[in-house]
């Protein structure tokens, strides 16, 4: 759970780094990317969306090594409902990127993929009621 917050948090550092830097982010052979970077949905109240994943993502990896350290149930609950915040906004804009976009951006989606898997990760956690994974 540690590592996909981790893995999160390098995306989404990556994708502010890029936007501060006014450049698109490197695609590779698969388009879309520059497309999802420069539409009217890449800010939000006037600060880039990755600004707003570095933030969750340092809250996410802060809480998942407090939990992974000292097994203390609150910081897993904390990161399951950051999970669940994060799952509803990656749903959000995963849906702006396929209907309203027209484009798919790669490390949006995998950042998608970490969060909704880490997500399920907490879930699975919580529910069997196990101190670490």
């Amino acid at each position: 759970m540690t590592g996909l917050a981790v893995t999160g948090l390098a995306i989404t550092g990556y994708l502010l780094a890029v936007r501060l830097l006014g450049e698109a982010p490197a695609c590779g052979p698969v388009a879309g990317c520059e497309t999802v970077a420069a539409s009217e949905y890449a800010t939000v109240l006037g600060l880039p969306v990755a600004l707003y994943g570095v933030v969750f993502s340092t809250f996410l990896v802060s809480g998942c090594l407090v939990w992974w350290r000292s097994a203390l149930p609150l910081a897993l609950y904390l990161a399951y409902g950051l999970g669940l915040a994060g799952t509803i906004a990656v749903a959000y804009l995963t849906y702006l990127e396929i209907v309203v976009i027209g484009a798919i951006c790669v490390w949006c989606a995998t950042f998608a993929l970490t969060v909704v898997a880490g997500w399920i990760l907490a879930a699975v956690v919580a529910m069997r009621g196990r101190a670490h994974v």
